[in-house]
């Protein structure tokens, strides 16, 4: 679809036939954004030579990052050098004369072109390359959800992938705390720019860690996770896999929707137990939970934290309540409570610490084991092939987010 945006509604009839995509006219700026935040199809605006030349190419200047597939056309009744080299910095495709049909009608032709082979080339990247999401989460608080998310986020980022740590618990997020991390944009920043979100725009709201984590952390103020969609979360996490290796995603302690989207896109479970009933009793209910939502059991990894405890319960009574084996057993340690005092991963100050290498045995053996050459090239994810089994259940799933 293409759009027009010109003041003078009869200025723009004089042209508008020979615009293709069936042109749809709007005379002012707030009436253009509002149309390509509503339309998400829209892959060209021409914009009409009466619009001030200074907001038409901060216009295009911003769309060639937050929107880098749509087109833009600038009409201008004089044309020189000053002009087409500043719309031509700004990222403006073409600039035209309104008079000239025949030219305006070529430059848009060009312009669709582009976009759609901006298009088709995006969506083979995306076949091609989509990394894995790995999502934390206990159904019970107090587990060590953000301590595991963390320090398992930095454990693969040195093995040398690329590595984006999210933070879902919008609500309570402390995976900027952990880190130590003052963002100045947050994951509700997304929201303005849903159904428009691409790498450009996402990248934009990342935080860079240290251990060279890129993190998407939780809101500051708690009231603002009610304005995140699960739509838009959903539309962050899908672009994130397309530009990082490993999508790591910590939780809140409850089935809200956005985490039911995320275990959805996820292509491996972190299942977090520590040794006391209400824990153990959570994670029994949350694998029932999984089981029925369809989930395949193959990308169940059920972690034991502070796995040596003396509480009166072992590995044993664990495994015999969840009938589940163990990927990983953690123990406890007073240097994982000293690490998140620093603000330093254990993982990363102390990579052969036993909590450090067991995280890292978790990677190696589970999460990422080497595959056989020939799985290496071009074997669907088993996880999709549950997708549709899990649609079967829409009421069961907001039952359960309530």
């Amino acid at each position: 679809m293409t759009l027009i945006l010109d003041s003078d509604r009869n200025s723009a009839a004089t042209y508008s036939f020979a615009v293709p995509g069936a042109p749809h006219v709007v005379g002012s700026w707030p009436a253009l954004t509002k149309e390509l935040l509503d339309r998400p199809e829209v892959t060209l605006v021409v914009i009409g030579a009466d619009m001030p030349l200074d907001a038409a190419l901060a216009f295009a200047e911003q769309q060639r990052l937050a929107r880098p597939g749509l087109g833009v056309v600038l009409l201008r009744r004089r044309i020189d050098v000053s002009v087409l080299s500043a719309s031509l910095r700004a990222g403006v495709r073409e600039v035209v004369a309104p008079d000239d049909t025949a030219a305006l009608a070529d430059a848009c032709r060009r312009s669709l072109e582009v976009s759609e082979r901006a298009s088709q080339s995006r969506g083979r990247d995306a076949a091609t390359s989509e990394g894995k999401i790995v999502t934390v989460f206990a159904a019970k608080g107090g587990c060590g959800k953000t301590t595991v998310a963390t320090n398992l986020a930095v454990t693969i980022a040195a093995g040398g992938r690329t590595v984006c740590l999210v933070d879902l618990d919008l609500a309570f997020g402390d995976v900027g705390i952990a880190l130590q991390l003052f963002p100045t944009r947050s994951i509700v920043d997304a929201v303005a720019m849903q159904h428009t979100l691409d790498e450009a725009g996402v990248r934009s709201l990342l935080t860079t860690h240290s251990s060279g984590v890129e993190t998407l952390l939780a809101p500051l103020e708690p009231k603002d996770a009610e304005r995140i969609p699960t739509a838009v979360v959903t539309e962050v996490l899908t672009v994130l896999r397309r530009m990082f290796d490993v999508v790591v995603i910590d939780t809140p302690p409850d089935f809200k929707d956005w985490v039911l989207a995320a275990l959805d896109l996820s292509d491996a479970h972190v299942l977090l137990a520590t040794l006391d009933i209400p824990a153990l009793k959570n994670l029994r209910l949350t694998l029932d939970m999984l089981d029925v939502l369809g989930y395949p059991r193959e990308r169940w990894h059920v972690v034991l934290n502070r796995s040596d405890s003396k509480v009166g319960l072992d590995v044993h009574d664990v495994e015999k309540t969840i009938s589940v084996p163990l990927a990983a057993q953690l123990p406890s340690s007073r240097a994982v409570s000293e690490s998140i005092n620093r603000g330093v991963p254990l993982a990363a100050s102390q990579p052969n610490h036993p909590v450090s290498r067991a995280l890292r045995e978790l990677v190696e053996q589970r999460l990422f084991p080497a595959a056989p050459a020939d799985e290496a090239h071009g074997a669907a994810p088993a996880n999709r092939e549950a997708t549709a089994r899990r649609r079967g259940f829409p009421m069961l799933r907001k039952a359960v987010a309530r």
